[in-house]
């Protein structure tokens, strides 16, 4: 069975690219940035279900998108999580925070109400994260 992006997803992100295991998205809320890696596989909902070299391919790339989050934009904190509880497609998000942010301490999910990115600001974010990424391995399809 093919990979299927959750609906939900697809309308509050936009793709950035795909590494081997994983979709790479950055949300539409304005705050952060904010990205998403979802791995390409059918029916998953949590990270164990990943097979063991899945489960390392998938910290791995988290482990790239960190780093390029805090070349990038050297966040105060990098919160990382796979909650899941509205959309259940497993999916890691990666948030840059900053002491300033609307919700800070708290964290995001929960207590934020925020506007999208307008588009010019969400493609050139897409396009720096794009260069940053390319050459750790992430490939751009049309």
């Amino acid at each position: 069975m093919s990979f299927s992006l959750h609906s939900r997803l697809a309308a509050d992100s936009t793709y950035v690219g795909d590494f081997p295991l994983c979709q790479l998205r950055l949300a539409h809320a304005d705050i952060g940035p904010w990205l998403l890696l979802i791995p390409r596989q059918p029916h998953l909902r949590e990270i164990h279900h990943l097979g063991p070299t899945d489960q390392h391919a998938l910290w791995q790339e988290s482990a790239q998108v960190s780093r390029c989050l805090e070349t990038l934009f050297t966040p105060d904190k990098l919160n990382i999580a796979a909650i899941g509880n509205i959309v259940p497609q497993l999916h890691l998000h990666h948030v840059a925070r900053y002491q300033n942010d609307a919700v800070w301490p708290n964290p995001i999910w929960g207590h934020l109400d925020v506007s999208h990115r307008p588009e010019s600001q969400q493609a050139t974010l897409v396009a720096q994260f794009q260069d940053a990424l390319v050459p750790e391995g992430l490939v751009i399809y049309p």
